[in-house]
This record gives C-alpha cells, structure tokens and sequence, in this order.
C-alpha cells in the first residue's frame, strides 16, 4: 500500500511539473460522463437498478420520506410523492432567495428539516442525508442538468471556476492540472475523468458505501495535501457549482457506481 501511494504521489508531481500553467477547459463536444471511463463491468452495475448498490440508499430514501418524526410533518405531507421530485436535484446547487447565496441539495434537505420539519439537521455524509439526497437524486435519473441557468448565480461560478484553475497544496497542483489536461490518462490504475459530477452521491467500490460530491472533493484536495474546505463552507458550494454547471446538459445518472 505505502509503495502504491508512492508511486501516486509521482505521478502526480510529473502531473504538476507538466500541466500548462494556463489549461484549456474541454471543448462541449468532448466532455464526457465518467461512466465511459469504466469497466464494462462496473457500468453494467451502474445502469441495472437490481445490482446498483446505491438503490439501498434509496430504498432507505423512501422510508425517510413517508415517516412522520413525533411531531411535525413527514416530507410527503408537503411534497407528496417523491416522484414530484422530478428535476430538482440536476438545478441544484441552487440560488437560495433567504441566505441570498447558492445552497447545494443536501444544505436543501436540512433547511427543510429546520424550517419546516422543525428538526435538527442531518450530519454531513450521515446515512439519512446521503438517503435522501440518493432518492431525490433517482427521481431526475435522465434528465439534463440545468444547473447554472440562474444569472444570479454567476459570480458564484467564477469563484468556483478559480478554485478550480488555482493551484494548492504541497503538490501545487489545480484541478484543472488532472481533469482538464491530463483527462483519460491513468494514475495509479484508475482513469482520470473529466470531472463532471452527473451522478453524485455516488456509490464507490473503494469507499464501499455512497458519498456526496463534497466528500469526493475533499478526498481530492488531501491527496495534493492541501487544507480541504468544510462540507458547508461558501468555497465548497461554489466549487460544486461550478463542476455542475460545467456538466450542464449532460445526462444525470445518480446513483452513479465508480470504481
């Protein structure tokens, strides 16, 4: 293990000593889902709901949805059936009209709960929120991503456009360095994708349960050892959006399986 994260940590130095300083954003015409980047194996377990594992945390989503906490409102008694979900999950990020900036789904679902279900907020990457948002998530499965047609929400895509261009860490590496420069090249084994978040949360046979998008983020600023963001932090959310609306169009697949 310790001579494989060795080896990782080469690659990716020769990544940070190679990559242009200034990366040309890919063209529409090539993005890609990171689903083409898979194993015909694993992309099989992605596209049949019998096998995704991600469709447990679903399964969970629709009990939470239906269940009345003691006192307060379950989310059907407004919402109805979560089938009226339907194209909320591929707008969000979201510019919230209250807070007067961006929130993204699973700042969404604890508003609710604050507001409205007089309930304390889910934890972060906790099973309840990761359920729910994956159920929210299954409802838009298909639909175009829209995130990002809101122009009051462009100045927080700059900001997350240039967290995205900015190098950082002890590596001095950027996002762009990987996903942008170096794109279907491999490191470590695994392919490196264009990053465009279609499917989040994620099902990943490395962590071996789903995560969010801000989970994946986090792991990839500690591995160029740089201070990652708190989950909630202004700076994530930009940086999530930014990555949707860059991925605006594309087909939404949650729950995604990855390697």
């Amino acid at each position: 293990m310790n001579r494989l994260r060795n080896i990782s940590l080469s690659l990716l130095a020769v990544i940070a000593f190679t990559s242009r300083i200034e990366a040309a954003e890919i063209a529409p015409g090539e993005r890609r889902s990171g689903a083409s980047f898979m194993s015909v194996e694993t992309q099989a377990m992605q596209n049949d709901a019998t096998v995704n594992p991600g469709m447990l945390w679903v399964l969970d989503g629709e009990a939470l949805w239906t269940r009345k906490p003691v006192a307060g409102r379950a989310c059907a008694d407004c919402h109805g059936d979560a089938s009226s979900m339907r194209g909320v999950a591929v707008r969000y990020p979201a510019f919230d009209d209250k807070l007067n900036r961006p929130v993204d789904l699973e700042q969404r679902v604890n508003l609710c709960r604050v507001d409205h279900q007089q309930l304390p907020p889910l934890a972060d990457e906790s099973r309840d929120l990761l359920a729910l948002t994956a159920l929210i998530g299954r409802q838009s499965q298909g639909m175009p991503i829209e995130t990002g047609a809101d122009s009051r929400l462009q100045a927080f895509i700059d900001k997350g456009r240039d967290a995205f261009m900015r190098r950082q860490g002890q590596l001095n590496l950027a996002c762009t360095n990987c996903h942008d420069d170096n794109w279907d090249k491999r490191l470590a084994g695994s392919a490196i994708t264009q990053a465009h978040p279609t499917g989040y949360p994620v099902y990943r046979l490395e962590w071996q349960g789903l995560g969010s998008l801000k989970r994946r983020l986090r792991n990839c600023m500690i591995g160029v050892r740089a201070q990652p963001y708190s989950a909630d932090a202004p700076e994530m959310v930009e940086l999530e959006l930014y990555l949707m609306s860059r991925a605006r169009g594309m087909a939404s697949e949650t729950p995604a399986v990855r390697p």
